[in-house]
């Protein structure tokens, strides 16, 4: 079971830099978008609509901004839009697939980097997020949630860490954060199963030479249930080519869907 992750910053201008050819070639079994920037009807065109693929939106009601998508191969028996937090989902930030005993989801959470203003709206959804997660973890289901978590967890995730220490993606309260969340309630970060090595990056800023020189965050994760951590058989950070300023992080897991 192959599960590719990726912030596209926007879907069609990913189309044009050969998004959907490169995924044609991977044969995934689930893809989880972030970043659409786009309303379903304007996605109308053939190659939005991969051949083999069952392909469901949640855009944000702001034209042009956030959005998810997920594609599946194998039709859901169920796909849940939204996390029932009113302003998150007018933003488009939650989308779920569930089959059999497993829910695969695309999450896009709120960046704070802009202004005081978002970094309260991130802490608020943030809060209101992990009484979910614990929902979720204690519930028969087991859980792929892949997505732009616009969190570096560690030092080892981060390049320059010290400098970014008051900067909203590796703040104190957002790693505390997530240390509850694998810590304490269980989550585990797909991830780090297999790989501990460090300059292991998802992201990387437009400014200077952050991509070339590999000054980068690893802020895109797959949070799996405990249940199917043994299930985690390799992973990868594809950067052979360019769709964003992120790169498809792709896990390939024991089994079937």
């Amino acid at each position: 079971m192959k599960i590719i992750s990726v912030n596209v910053n926007g879907i069609r201008a990913a189309a044009k830099k050969g998004f959907f050819q490169w995924l044609k070639n991977e044969n995934a079994d689930v893809i989880c978008i972030q970043e659409t920037k786009a309303q379903e009807h304007q996605l109308d065109a053939e190659i939005f609509s991969p051949k083999g693929y069952h392909v469901y939106f949640s855009d944000a009601e702001k034209k042009g901004y956030s959005g998810v998508a997920i594609y599946c191969k194998k039709k859901p028996d169920k796909v849940k839009i939204g996390l029932g937090l009113t302003d998150m989902d007018s933003e488009g930030r939650y989308i779920q697939a569930d089959f059999d005993g497993l829910s695969v989801a695309s999450l896009y959470a709120p960046s704070g980097s802009s202004s005081e203003e978002r970094q309260a709206v991130k802490f608020s959804f943030l809060d209101r997020f992990m009484p979910i997660l614990k929902k979720f973890n204690r519930s028969k289901r087991e859980y792929i949630i892949c997505g732009d978590w616009n969190i570096a967890h560690k030092i080892i995730d981060i390049k320059n860490w010290r400098a970014n220490q008051k900067n909203s993606g590796f703040l104190p309260e957002e790693r505390a954060w997530m240390d509850e969340l694998f810590d304490n309630v269980g989550f585990v970060d797909a991830f780090r199963v297999v790989n501990q090595e460090a300059d292991q990056y998802t992201w990387w800023s437009n400014r200077g030479q952050a991509w070339a020189k590999n000054v980068g965050w690893r802020i895109d994760y797959q949070v799996i249930t405990p249940g199917i951590k043994d299930r985690v058989k390799a992973t990868s950070i594809y950067k052979d080519e360019r769709f964003s300023d992120h790169a498809p992080l792709i896990v390939e897991y024991k089994g079937k869907l």
